[in-house]
């Protein structure tokens, strides 16, 4: 395999990476992830940062790779932020997605929960979900797990006013809807 073809493999399977995470990514992960040195990673992080800054091609994209933290992520730039909220404020008042409704239901039920415990239950990753549900006010952060770290989410008072609840207590059961849920809770719980 040539060098070129090899540098563009990479470049483009970091961007891959960059694209399905929500924190910042290390050279540490990104070694085991791809197999490379982490000296041939922070030289293509660095042309990958150069080149959505334009430096190649002289196009600025409208987002950016920054090293933050300890690691690397992509963020979308400063000078787009009015875009981006008049866009996510039209978001907020378009109906929750089917992914969007079981996420809540799942807060809104184990609260507090980790963002695990919901993709665990509903058996993808929920990620994007449970954000559209913290910038939509439905759900906050809601302190960490001892044990992991994990930060923990529960409901909000904007959630109880949309569905005309006073607590959460006010939510229906669903234990005789679903036979085996409080067994099955146990043991999930039992095993974390």
């Amino acid at each position: 395999m040539n060098q070129e073809r090899y540098q563009t493999e990479l470049f483009s399977q970091l961007e891959a990476l960059l694209m399905v995470t929500d924190e910042p990514l290390t050279l540490g992960q990104l070694t085991k992830a791809t197999g490379q040195t982490p000296e041939i990673l922070e030289a293509t992080l660095k042309a990958i940062q150069r080149d959505y800054d334009g430096d190649g091609s002289g196009v600025q994209r409208g987002f950016q790779l920054r090293h933050v933290a300890g690691g690397w992520r992509l963020y979308t730039r400063s000078e787009h932020a009015e875009a981006i909220t008049a866009f996510m404020i039209q978001g907020a008042t378009q109906k929750l997605s089917q992914a969007g409704l079981e996420a809540l239901a799942v807060i809104a039920y184990l609260q507090p929960t980790t963002r695990s415990r919901v993709a665990q239950i509903r058996g993808v990753n929920s990620d994007s979900v449970v954000k559209t549900l913290l910038t939509r006010g439905l759900i906050a952060e809601d302190g960490t797990e001892e044990l992991t770290g994990a930060v923990r989410y529960s409901t909000t008072d904007y959630f109880l006013e949309l569905l005309g609840l006073n607590s959460i207590e006010e939510l229906p059961k669903i234990s005789p809807l679903l036979p085996g849920v409080d067994e099955a809770t146990k043991m999930a719980e039992s095993q974390e």
